[in-house]
């Protein structure tokens, strides 16, 4: 258990964990005892649990560990961490979800790069145990963009599964942005923020939280089908982040067109049979630009190299969709300025 704050430690600087939560009755036991037996002094964190209007016994779960608990009605989960990031009492802020369980030694590695002034945030990593072939890749998809950020001495994208900022800074741009009525991309949209006004963000691999990924095929479409669809809303007041960020691989926007082009010129073979060869060779192509990423789990998961082309496929098409999707709300709702909807109610 994190005993009471003491005001002051030289040697260990103030911490706030803020967990949101929303009907997570059942993952968040395993988090909270993750987040009570880190090793570092009990006396210099906090846990705030910010219950986010849920209908289970998420509350009741969250007061059984003597954290301090925090209750509003559902607002979503950016709204959660700004209102935990409010009522903290460390300089430093560290989010991770209800449903992670942080390894012991994250709190002293994500507070470990704040040792140096001009860093302002911290990203760490997802890990899993899981023995599905859908979770396993699931894990090599962020294994691989992780490979891609180390070294970086700045990036532009972290995410809240395993966050850190300093309060003040966090605070004084705004916090995350609380129109994302749901967990989507609220959190890359506050980095993006925060690297286009000059604030240094840093990744520590080291960082890790444990995670339970998508164990199905379905699971893991609806949660690429979402990124997709709020991403427009991202892109739409971080234009230039089109062309890159340091935690998107290049050549998933050419999956993306490849995956559109094979199902455009698929569906066309009704027409004439040489358009579902070409379908089907913009499918290869996407696959053939997948390579190297392949190679790789060749020699980390021999098993889920050989799902992996198909899942490749998928998530393609699940982004695609949602980007679709995405597009269309926001053409609807500038349109005809009364509709409500999600993107009506962002203001994009």
């Amino acid at each position: 258990m994190a005993a009471p704050v003491s005001p002051r430690d030289d040697a260990h600087p103030l911490v706030s964990i803020v967990v949101p939560v929303y009907n997570g009755a059942a993952t968040l036991p395993t988090c909270l005892r993750a987040l009570q037996s880190q090793a570092f002094p009990s006396d210099r964190y906090e846990i705030i649990v910010v219950d986010d209007g849920s209908t289970d016994t998420s509350a009741v779960v969250a007061h059984s560990f003597s954290v301090r608990v925090i209750s509003q009605p559902n607002a979503g989960p950016a709204a959660a961490r700004n209102r935990g990031a409010a009522a903290a009492r460390g300089e430093l802020l560290l989010f991770t979800d209800a449903d992670c369980a942080p390894a012991p030694d994250w709190v002293a590695r994500m507070i470990a790069p704040f040792s140096v002034p001009d860093v302002v945030g911290v990203k760490g990593t997802y890990r899993t145990v899981q023995r599905e072939l859908v979770a396993r890749f699931v894990q090599a998809e962020y294994e691989d963009r992780y490979d891609r950020m180390r070294g970086l001495e700045r990036i532009d994208f972290v995410d809240t599964y395993s966050a850190g900022y300093r309060r003040d800074v966090f605070l004084a741009t705004g916090g995350f942005d609380t129109t994302f009525p749901t967990a989507s991309v609220e959190d890359q949209e506050f980095s993006f923020r925060l690297a286009e006004a000059g604030y240094r963000l840093v990744f520590v691999p080291e960082a890790a939280v444990y995670h339970v990924h998508d164990r199905t095929v379905g699971e893991y479409f609806r949660r690429k089908f979402w990124i997709g669809y709020w991403k427009v809303r991202v892109m739409l007041g971080h234009p230039h982040k089109l062309l890159r960020d340091s935690h998107t691989p290049q050549v998933l926007k050419l999956q993306i067109v490849l995956a559109a082009l094979g199902a455009l010129l698929f569906m066309a073979g009704f027409l004439e049979l040489r358009f579902v060869l070409l379908g089907l060779g913009a499918w290869a192509a996407l696959i053939i630009s997948s390579l190297p990423f392949l190679v790789k789990l060749l020699h980390r998961d021999v098993a889920v190299a050989f799902v992996a082309p198909l899942l490749l496929l998928i998530r393609a098409w699940a982004l695609g969709l949602g980007l679709l999707a995405g597009t269309m709300a926001v053409l609807v709702s500038r349109l005809f300025p009364c509709t409500t909807g999600p993107y009506k109610r962002s203001g994009t």
